[in-house]
């Protein structure tokens, strides 16, 4: 399973990109819990839709463990939509 760190911003952004595909490229199921994030900007939004984007490229399948409630707070903030994401957090 993959934890989301607390704060995906731009200055951790980059860290959590390579954890992120070093993950994907050693699992066949990638599950997701962004249980323990506090702080989103638009830059690590930007980074969990290309890398689901890119999960489903690679025919990989998904599982989205948590639904944290401040990343889809920053989805709707955003005015996201995105049919691959929206499987996800649409209700």
């Amino acid at each position: 399973m993959f934890k989301f760190p607390s704060e995906i911003t731009i200055s951790q952004v980059d860290n959590c990109k390579s954890q992120l595909l070093d993950f994907i490229a050693e699992h066949d199921e990638i599950d997701f819990d962004d249980s323990q994030i506090t702080r989103v900007d638009t830059v690590g939004v930007q980074l969990i839709l290309s890398s689901i984007h890119y999960i489903t490229a690679q025919n990989k399948s998904l599982i989205w463990r948590c639904k944290s409630a401040i990343l889809n707070q920053c989805i709707k903030q955003l005015g996201i939509n995105d049919p691959i994401l929206n499987q996800y957090f649409n209700e």
